[in-house]
Parts: C-alpha cells; structure tokens; sequence
C-alpha cells in the first residue's frame, strides 16, 4: 500500500495534537490571567479599604502598594509577552497577523484613552482637593472653636470654683466629727458628684457622694495643698478631657475639681487645731464636653495632616496611578484576549477563502463558539462541503462527457463513412478521418476554415449551400424535416503519391445526408457509393448477358442449321444467277450467327466470371509471361515492358489477372493501330509497365497507348458494359477488367494522357495490394 496512505491519519493526528496544545496554552493563559486580574482587584479594594482606614493605611500601605505593583508588572509582562508574540507575526507576515494586531490596537486604544482622560482629570481633582481641605479660614475657623470651648471651660470652672468657696463657709465652724451632715448639704447645694474634706495632713475628715465607698480615695498632692496655704484661692482642673479619656469616649467622667480652703473665725480659731481644705467635684454637661472634645480632635488632627499633606497627596496619587495601571493593563490584556478570541474565527473564515480560491475544497476547520461568526464559520465550511460536493460531481460529469467525447471520437475515426460539422459560418468544425478518406483531401486541416477554402471541394460546399437553403426555407414554409439526403457526383482530387502527375480518377457518387445540430450547426453525412453503383450496375448487366445469352443462343442453331439445309437441298437445282445468290444468303446467315454466337460466348463469360482465388503472384514474370504472345514477328503493334524490381509479390488469381492484360494489351493495340490508320502515321508501340509505391503500398500495372483516348463523356462509363470506341466492339472488355479488379480489392484509373493538352492516347492503371508475408 502507497505510503501516503498512512501518512495522512498520521498529519491529522499532528494536526489534532497541535490544537489541543494550543487549546491547552489559551487555557492556561486565562486562568493565569484571571487570577491576576482577580489578586489585582483584590489589593486594589484593600487599598481603597486602607485608605479610608487611617492607622490601616499607615501600617500597612507599603504592603499594599508593593503587591499591587507586583501584580501589574506581571500584567505588563504578560502584555510585553503578547505583543513581542504579535509582533513577530507580523514580521513573519504570518496570516491573520495584521488583523490581530489592528483588533488589539483598537481595543487597547479605546482602553488607554479613556482611562488616560479619566486620569487626567482625577488626578486634577486629587491635588485640588487635597489642597482645599487645608484652606486658611478652615484652620482659624477650627483654632477659634477651640479657644471658645477652653474659654466656655475656664469660665465654667471659675463659676463653679466661687461656688464652692462660698459654700466653704458653713464648714468654718463645725468640727471634723459633725462635717458628714454639712458637706450632704454642700453637695446638694453644688450638684457636685462627690464632695471630701481634707485636713492639713491630706486625710479625709468627711465625704458625701461616691467617695463614701471609697475606703482609700485619691488624696491630694501636697504640691496642691501648700499652693492653697500659700495663695489663699481656689484652685480648679477639669479632669477627662485629656487626650487619652477623649479619645476613649468616656464623656460622662468629664467634671470640674475644686479644691478651697475653709475659712475659720478668728473666735473659733482656737477650737480647731489646723488647716482644713474642702473638695468639690462637679460634672460638667454632656454635650459641652462632646462639643469640646470634637473641636479639640479636629483640630488636631488637621494639624497633623497639615504637616503631613504631601506624604498624603502623594498616597492619593500614587493608589490612582496603581488603579489606572491595573485597569489599563487588565483592559488591553482583555483587549488582547478577546481580540484573539473574536479573530480566531475571522481568520478561519479568511484562512478557508484563501484556501477554496486556490481550489482546496477539503473541509474546513469551524469555530465552537455560539455567536454569530461563529455560525458565519459553520455555514461557510457547509458552503466548502456543498461545493466539494457539486465539484465532484461536475468532475464526475465532465468525466463522463469526456468518455462519451472519446466514444463519440472513436466511433467517428472508425466510420468508414465521412461526417462534417460545420458551424454557422459554414467553418469546418469537426472532421472524420472517412471524410478525408472519401473526398481524397486532408479536410481536418480546415478546421474554423470552409470547404469552398479547398478549391477541390467548391462543388461539394455549394451543394451542401444549396441544400441548406432549400431545407430552412422548407422550415419557414411549415414543412419540417429531420433532414435532408442528396446523391452527387464528386471529382477528388488523389493525392500526389498515387497521381504521379496522372490526370485525376474518375467521378465518385456520394450519397450525402444533411441535418440540422443544437447551437445553429450543421451536420454533414455522406457515403462513396460508387463501387455500391458500379457493382448494381454490373450485376444488373450479369443479369441481362445471362438472360440476352440464353435467349439468343437457343434459335442460333436452329436457323444456322435451316440455312445449311436449305443450301443442302437447294444446291444445283436452282439456276446459276438464283443459286449464287442462295450460296451468298446462307453464307452470310452462318456467318451472322457464329458471330451471334461468339457475342453470346462473351455476355456467357461476363455474367459466369468465377470468384477470385487469391495467391501470391510475382507480377514482373506473370507480365513477361504474357507478353511472349505480343513479341513474336508480323505483330501489328509492338508492346514494351518497364518492369520495376522492387515490386513485391501482390495477392491475386493469376488466370484471371492473365485475362485483364491481355484485354488491357489487346484494347491498347486496336486503339493504337486504329489512330495510325486514321492518321497514315507509323504505329506507336503499346508499353505495359509495373511500379512499386512505397508511400501508399501499391503495385500499379499500368497500359499506356497512341490511340484518340476517350471523349469526355466516356471516361465516366467506360467500364460498363456495351461502352466501347470500337466500331465492332463488344464493350465488355474494360466491364470484365472493373469486375476482375473489384473481386481483387484493386482499384482501376482511366485517364486521357495529355501532352501540351492534346490528347495522346490513353492510358488504364490497375493499383494492386501486396500479398501477406509467409502466405
């Protein structure tokens, strides 16, 4: 088995290994590409998260930031990888190459220039609106709220403070066991949360309020108690509104601390021993205290990012350039991506017109997806398949006119009879190797030529005209035919190897058939019926010289005997005058009937000439053997010999073939003697001569005589019977020879010879086939 029948499943299974790969690689490359996309969008929420997220932002930007780099210098290198890849492609000129990169460029044109643009204008907005939070009247709006609520505090605290030493009072004069009750009364009285009193050791005499619970409540310092020996005033702290219980959120531990001296009387002096120091803890309003606490939280922070405000707008900065080189990255690799996934069926669909306009009908590869392309790639590979489909079987019909083309042709070169199509113009369309045969011209040479081009063949084309005309004007009058049949008598031409300069063969008899072909062309059939004639006309004259031969030669004997008998029994009784006469008549009446009898000997032969036996015969012997009868002296007319060496041995019945030469040499010598008696002239000598043709195979055996030759009209009928020049002759001789040389297959020329286009004599030229070699 031929070897590429096991190639092609191998380059299929190539083929189909190499799609998978490819699949495999797309695959990869997407998932791949997925999870980059998706890490991207997922550190670039963190970082949105971590922005808004202050301490978050602080601790962790640098992470955040370096991730997200990392994961867009991976998209970049994916970007490079793909477009080195297109690139080369395109410098491969590879097909497909110039659409993918034109689908990728317009993608990640439309993904680069609005991103660009939006960036442009963010990152506008960033830096002015970083700027504006930091304006100047924002920061002395926040400074001024801040000085009033410390001012609306140190107020506050200073009422409070003159409060509680007025209310010192009514301690100057109770002693430190009957303090309880007093400092009750105190504290309702300041709506204070606790009230404690201290003596000059920083030890608690007496409470109210939450310090009752307290077994060891916060003391004093002793900073604080000589400041109150020493200055006599009060002293006040607002405690919880630090930066610590602030930003803790513990609004409702916020109050004022008072701490007073109670005055004593100068009477009461010496009762108690030291001084003593009264503690006034009263809470300041909620929504005071919030108000304050935000004012002061505000301020300091915009303080700080005040100081920090480049480092922040840097930050804002930088995570909008990290977003826009995500999206961007992500949007051209998607640009890629689905450039690739929307060409791949563009470029099968391109890659399979490329293919079926260069006649490649295989099918075709289709795209698997659902989208209308990929229904464009499914009907275009039905499409190929169709036209697979109609090639084949337009291939299969031209096959099949092809073959009936060639039997048609077979049969035309193997008709004996000629066929001609002629085209509307009358030009040569199709010519048989019969109708060369027939018409003795080479007509296939006319082809897109007319008959009438070949001088020999004018008669013929206006015949076929003429018949033409008459057979569509018989259409137009209503009378259709299928077609029309003519017999007519044709003049060839022989060509010049069998003419040797001889004056042309006799007038053939065709009989020709006319039809009319689809594509207004004309149909020309037509068949030599000459030897079909030639042969009619010589059984029909058989016929007659057996019949004229028995009618005649049965009364012959009777009157050739009643006239010797009448002489017999009349002789000597008659007189002289009567009897001479009697002797005369019957002389002639026997005379008269052995010459009957001899015509009738020779209608006998005509019509009872035996079938040839064919045998190989040396024709240069057999010519000399006949012509010893003509050398001997006395001969009125001599006959000459031009024997050819070279002549092969030819299939023929020697008696017979004996018979045709001497009525050939016997009619060459009357004519001959016949013009020298005419003339008075010396009698030429008849030459009787072989030649061997090796162009067209022939024996010719040829007579030549001095005689008058034919009349015209003659040379058309000379071999039929009763046709003769003599004026005693038969004119069986020539209808013997035509009979004898058609039962040898060997054809008979009679011509005139003509020199300066006088006629010379005549001359009758028998062409013979050689015999078989071995037989």
């Amino acid at each position: 088995m031929p070897a590429s029948v096991y190639d092609e499943p191998s380059a299929q299974h190539e083929q189909q290994r190499a799609q998978r790969l490819r699949k495999t690689a797309r695959w990869i490359l997407g998932v791949g590409t997925a999870v980059m996309m998706a890490l991207g969008l997922v550190l670039l929420f963190l970082l949105t998260v971590a922005t808004n997220n202050r301490q978050l932002y602080e601790d962790y930007y640098v992470w955040l930031f370096g991730l997200n780099v990392l994961v867009a210098g991976l998209l970049l290198l994916v970007l490079l990888w793909m477009g080195g890849r297109l690139l080369q492609r395109w410098h491969q000129r590879k097909f497909g190459s110039r659409l993918l990169l034109k689908l990728a460029t317009i993608f990640a044109l439309v993904g680069v220039l609005p991103g660009a643009l939006i960036y442009t204008v963010s990152y506008q907005f960033v830096s002015r609106s970083i700027e504006s939070w930091f304006d100047v009247k924002v920061e002395g709006a926040l400074t001024a709220g801040v000085n009033l609520a410390s001012v609306t505090l140190d107020a506050m605290a200073n009422d409070m403070a003159n409060n509680t030493r007025n209310a010192s009072t009514q301690l100057g004069e109770v002693s430190d066991a009957g303090a309880g009750l007093v400092l009750e009364r105190i504290r309702d009285q300041l709506g204070a949360i606790d009230v404690v009193l201290w003596n000059s050791a920083g030890v608690a005499v007496a409470s109210a309020g939450e310090s009752l619970l307290d077994l060891s409540p916060e003391r004093p310092s002793a900073q604080v108690l000589r400041s109150l020996r020493g200055s006599q005033r009060p002293l006040t702290s607002i405690e919880g509104l630090d930066d610590d219980l602030g930003v803790s959120g513990t609004v409702d531990l916020s109050a004022v601390r008072v701490r007073v001296l109670v005055a004593v009387p100068n009477a009461q002096l010496g009762l108690l021993t030291g001084n003593r120091f009264l503690q006034a803890t009263i809470a300041l309003p909620a929504t005071l205290v919030s108000n304050a606490l935000a004012v002061q939280e505000a301020h300091r922070e915009y303080q700080e990012r005040s100081i920090a405000r480049q480092g922040l707008r840097r930050m804002y900065i930088g995570t909008l350039t990290l977003s826009l080189f995500l999206a961007v990255f992500g949007a051209v690799l998607l640009a890629v991506l689905f450039g690739n996934h929307l060409a791949q069926p563009l470029l099968l669909l391109a890659q399979g017109v490329r293919d079926v306009a260069r006649g490649d009908l295989t099918p075709k590869a289709v795209s698997l997806t659902r989208d209308e392309v990929g229904g464009l790639t499914r009907s275009f590979a039905l499409m190929t398949q169709q036209l697979l489909e109609a090639r084949t079987a337009v291939n299969q019909g031209v096959q099949e006119v092809q073959a009936a083309r060639t039997n048609l042709q077979t049969i035309l070169d193997n008709l004996t009879a000629g066929v001609l199509v002629l085209d509307a113009q009358w030009r040569v369309v199709i010519a048989n190797p019969g109708a060369a045969h027939i018409l003795r011209s080479d007509v296939a040479a006319l082809s897109g030529q007319t008959l009438a081009s070949l001088p020999t063949l004018g008669s013929l084309a206006a015949m076929v005209d003429a018949q033409f005309a008459q057979f569509f004007e018989a259409r137009s009058a209503g009378v259709v035919t299928p077609r029309w049949q003519n017999v007519f008598e044709f003049l060839p031409q022989l060509p010049e190897a069998e003419t040797a300069g001889e004056v042309p063969q006799d007038k053939i008899t065709l009989v020709v058939r006319g039809a009319v072909l689809p594509h207004d062309q004309r149909l020309v059939v037509f068949d030599d019926i000459s030897e079909i004639v030639s042969g009619q006309r010589s059984k029909a004259w058989a016929e007659v010289a057996r019949r004229v031969a028995h009618e005649i030669k049965n009364p012959l004997t009777p009157i050739q005997l009643s006239a010797e008998r009448l002489a017999f029994k009349l002789s000597g009784k008659l007189p002289p005058a009567e009897e001479a006469l009697l002797q005369k008549s019957v002389k002639t009446i026997v005379e008269q009937v052995a010459a009957m009898l001899r015509l009738v000997n020779e209608f006998r032969d005509y019509a009872r000439l035996p079938p040839a036996v064919l045998q190989p015969v040396d024709v240069n012997l057999l010519v000399q053997d006949v012509l010893q009868l003509y050398t001997e002296e006395g001969v009125l007319v001599p006959v000459h010999m031009d024997l050819d060496t070279h002549c092969p041995r030819i299939a023929a019945d020697p008696g017979q073939l004996r018979q045709v030469l001497h009525n050939l040499v016997q009619n060459a010598q009357d004519a001959s003697l016949q013009r020298a008696q005419a003339e008075g002239v010396a009698v030429q000598p008849v030459c009787l001569s072989t030649q061997w043709n090796a162009t067209t195979g022939r024996v010719r055996i040829t007579v030549t005589d001095s005689g008058c030759g034919f009349p015209e009209a003659l040379l058309q009928r000379a071999f039929e019977p009763y046709v003769t020049t003599k004026p005693k002759g038969t004119g069986l001789g020539l209808a013997v020879v035509k009979k004898i040389a058609d039962e040898h297959g060997a054809r008979v020329d009679l011509s005139n010879r003509l020199e300066g286009g006088v006629v010379k004599g005549a001359q009758v030229s028998l062409s013979f086939a050689p015999a078989e070699s071995g037989s």
